[in-house]
């Protein structure tokens, strides 16, 4: 089968908005998006999204205005999203899992007086924008017991002309706002320049795992908030295959829709390939359509990796990134994933194509192989800056383009990148820096052991010490001396768990699948000035 996209498609693809436009004159009938039973072309999309906008700028919306976003997942909101973006203005999905108070502190920040609002979210949306000094109009993405206008009416009172709109690839285009575990989150300007300026050279490079053959089918399940999710339907409809929308992960659900539907390629964060390979009927699927998982967002275990690869039996591909970085920014490639382990499953991988990545010391000096420091990285893909917090983006990208990740790690001598941890996370004790990250992998190959957390506790004699927070597997009793041995068996002793507590729960995690270190530090640490003793 030939390749979906010629390289030089990419160049008749300068904004986000002429993503639609593209396709629907190349590839009008090729089916964009799919969500519960309801197919969308190309050409569709493309007349749509000219619909909303016509919509959005009847409402008031003027360029370089921000629109937002609150629910799940939904093909309704990637046409929205290419119909703010043709309108030259800038869309800031909000993650459904929040509060009111949290939902009405993004929408002011952004300065939003348009609100979409999902079925799930309508009470909370309400909610929210009465709380809010922005209080935005609401504008709901489908009918219920609601007041509110519903979007595909609201769309379809327009024409379906093209407005034609001067947008420039370097004007912010999307506006993810960080999980903020510490503190307020942080909205991140990223551009159609950030997205789409790397698509070429991916595509000339000619990684096998990248390119997308005519017919393939790409699975969109992750929360649309977050990069992972909306990065990921953005690279299928970039490259103009067919986009299967989930509303939300579900594990029984993706157990049926990778069959069904044919799925060649998806992105899961770690902890969502566990709960699919977990469920009864993980290993009766007919996964044969599946030719690629990308996964990332948080460290996967070796163990858990060699699992997937077994029930899957497909390729495997890391990709290390942040919001702040439009995603991936390294990869391990398939032929580094061995189903008998190897050093390099260990790392992150190498740079993709048009990225540098380097280490920095705290005094901002660069370090060479093999010696831990801050991990850096510079590209186009790095982040316009963060809306409204010119400080904060001063700190994070300094004057040479070099923007600090906040992990810590090194790069070997073939240029391979190892990600410790993050450097806030990391455990001093008795002067040594110990990575949960690097304890979690050596924990959880334990065979009563499904999910584990490190984090570090007061200790009168070593300042910290290390323990293990353990979810134990089902119908076993833990031994927390045997979990102990076992870690030593793997890792130098002073980085194995002194203690190991259990818990009956599934690990807090972030709606992106980070664990919350945090939150499970937290108790320990009452009473304290600082988080470090």
């Amino acid at each position: 089968m030939a390749a979906s996209l010629k390289p030089e498609e990419f160049d008749l693809m300068v904004t986000l908005g002429d993503v639609p436009r593209h396709h629907a004159r190349t590839r009008p009938n090729q089916v964009a998006l799919s969500f519960e039973g309801r197919d969308t072309t190309f050409a569709e999309l493309d007349a749509n999204s000219n619909r909303a906008v016509a919509a959005l700028l009847a409402a008031g919306l003027k360029k370089g205005d921000r629109v937002c976003y609150f629910g799940k997942n939904s093909d309704h909101y990637f046409e929205l999203l290419f119909a703010v973006m043709k309108a030259g203005a800038v869309i800031a999905p909000i993650g459904w899992r929040l509060s009111a108070d949290e939902v009405a502190y993004i929408i002011d920040d952004a300065q939003s007086s348009l609100l979409f609002v999902g079925p799930e979210c309508i009470e909370c949306g309400e909610a929210a924008a009465a709380k809010s000094a922005s209080r935005p109009q609401i504008i709901a993405m489908e009918a219920g017991a609601h007041a509110h206008p519903v979007y595909e009416a609201w769309r379809n009172a327009h024409p379906a002309e093209d407005k034609n709109i001067d947008v420039a690839p370097n004007d912010t285009a999307l506006l993810l706002y960080t999980s903020g575990t510490t503190g307020r989150p942080k909205g991140v300007m990223l551009t159609s320049g950030n997205i789409l300026r790397s698509r070429r050279a991916l595509s000339e490079a000619k990684m096998g795992w990248n390119e997308w053959q005519e017919g393939e089918v790409s699975y969109c399940a992750m929360p649309i908030a977050h990069i992972g999710g909306t990065g990921w339907c953005l690279v299928g409809l970039i490259n103009g295959v067919k986009n299967v929308v989930a509303r939300d992960f579900n594990p029984m659900e993706a157990l049926e829709v990778i069959p069904r539907e044919r799925i060649a390629k998806m992105f899961m964060v770690p902890a969502a390939l566990q709960f699919v390979i977990r469920m009864p009927r993980a290993r009766e699927i007919d996964y044969s359509s599946l030719t690629h998982i990308l996964y990332g967002a948080s460290p996967m275990p070796v163990d858990l990796l060699r699992e997937c690869m077994e029930v899957f039996g497909c390729q495997f591909v890391q990709q290390y990134g942040m919001t702040e970085t439009t995603g991936t920014v390294t990869y391990l490639p398939p032929e580094d994933h061995d189903p008998k382990g190897n050093q390099r499953m260990r790392s992150a991988g190498l740079p993709m194509p048009g990225v540098e990545m380097a280490i920095f010391d705290a005094q901002g000096n660069r370090l060479g192989p093999n010696e831990i420091g801050e991990i850096a990285t510079r590209s186009a893909a790095n982040m316009k800056g963060y809306w409204r917090k010119d400080e904060a983006t001063a700190s994070t990208i300094d004057s040479q383009g070099w923007l600090r990740t906040g992990d810590a790690g090194y790069i070997d001598e073939d240029g391979y990148i190892y990600i410790q941890d993050r450097i806030k996370d990391m455990i001093i004790t008795g002067g040594e820096n110990v990575y949960p990250a690097e304890v979690e992998n050596a924990v959880h190959g334990h065979p009563h052991v499904a999910e584990v957390a490190v984090i570090g506790v007061p200790d009168e004699t070593w300042g910290e010490s290390v323990k293990a927070i353990v979810v134990p597997k089902p119908g076993v009793t833990p031994d927390a001396n045997d979990i102990i041995a076992f870690a030593r068996s793997r890792i130098a002793h002073f980085k194995a768990p002194r203690s190991v507590d259990f818990l009956a729960t599934p690990l807090p995690r972030s709606a992106s699948g980070k664990i919350l270190r945090r939150e499970l530090r937290e108790p320990f640490w009452v009473g304290k000035d600082r988080r470090v003793n």
